[in-house]
């Protein structure tokens, strides 16, 4: 009886039984979109609402990065062209050698000053662990060997890290790399995994909500720009970017395995919404993930959403609302509390 369990067992067992009864299913109909995505994501998801959901948070920040553009003195032109553009302007370029990397970390860890700063006040009660992380840049070993960008999760006994990948830096334009600090770190991994490591989930939690740990950082993003930490329009628009970003993979997903979209008409897409693609993620990369494993990018995206779409309007009653997303560890969309 799950009723009687602490919840840290009782998001175990609840997790567990409905990923149990979806793999079952799919045993039976191992073809069946709906019961991908839920598999990770949680139950109830419908795949028409879930494209409907994500087309019009695609016009909405469409519609935000085209004023952003504008500011810039960029006012025509597609969307994913003007990227395009913005990305080969030298002024946020760094140069590509051992100065231009160490100008990087240096505007990375200025960020995340003003992160941390703002995290504590947003989240007094988390542990204070979770506030003791730094930003790296990969050594020397690590770029030899091809390694990319990776993190170290804070416990009790250790700071936290994320090693940056800048190996190809002239694609890693300034502006791109706030929302960066804010996803990887403060407010976003560092918070969510530290506090699930106080009392880590069964396996088959891991399994059966796993799209929850990409969809809280996604969240943190957003709250981070809700704090003023994107204070100028190009930041902004690296905001809008990184959030495109997911949003296309999630509408390319549902469109391949649902609408018999072509892998060409998927990258054509792609091309259109965003322009360039993300540094860890080049489009034929992804689209030949995306074609293998249906679902996995749109059950991201909407444990994204989820989590926003139940935060409370009122800022003074998100604390409580995030304490209690954050309480636990992941969960499954079903388990997610309303504000």
């Amino acid at each position: 009886d799950p009723a009687r369990l602490p919840p840290g067992l009782r998001l175990d067992v609840a997790s567990a039984r409905a990923g149990l009864a979806i793999d079952a299913a799919l045993a039976r109909t191992p073809d069946d979109y709906s019961l991908r995505l839920q598999r990770s994501l949680g139950t109830g998801v419908d795949p028409d609402w879930a494209e409907q959901r994500l087309a019009r948070e695609l016009d909405r920040l469409s519609a935000k990065a085209t004023g952003l553009f504008a500011q810039l003195g960029l006012p025509s032109g597609g969307i994913g062209s003007r990227f395009s553009e913005l990305w080969q302007n030298e002024r946020w370029l760094y140069p590509d050698d051992d100065a231009g990397r160490r100008a990087a970390l240096a505007d990375m860890t200025a960020t995340l000053v003003r992160a941390r700063t703002a995290s504590l006040r947003a989240f007094p009660k988390a542990p204070a662990f979770c506030f003791d992380v730094a930003v790296r840049s990969l050594s020397a070993a690590e770029i030899a060997a091809g390694k990319g960008g990776y993190r170290e999760v804070p416990a009790r006994d250790r700071p936290g890290a994320y090693i940056v990948d800048l190996k190809q830096i002239r694609r890693r334009p300034q502006w791109t790399l706030d929302s960066v600090v804010t996803h990887e770190l403060l407010p976003g991994h560092m918070i969510q995994l530290g506090i699930e490591a106080l009392e880590p989930p069964h396996p088959l939690r891991l399994t059966y909500a796993a799209a929850f740990v990409e969809g809280w950082s996604i969240y943190a993003e957003q709250l981070a720009a809700s704090w003023g930490l994107f204070a100028s329009p190009e930041t902004m628009l690296g905001h809008c970017h990184w959030l495109l970003f997911r949003v296309g993979r999630a509408l390319v997903d549902l469109r391949i395995h649902r609408r018999g979209w072509s892998i060409d008409q998927a990258h054509a897409a792609l091309v259109d919404w965003q322009g360039e693609p993300a540094y860890f993620a080049p489009f034929d990369t992804e689209l030949a993930r995306i074609a293998r494993e249906p679902g996995s990018r749109a059950a991201e995206a909407l444990a994204w959403l989820g989590i926003a779409d139940r935060a409370p309007a009122a800022p003074h009653a998100r604390g409580a609302y995030h304490r209690a997303v954050l309480a636990h560890g992941r969960k499954r969309l079903e388990a997610l509390p309303h504000g």
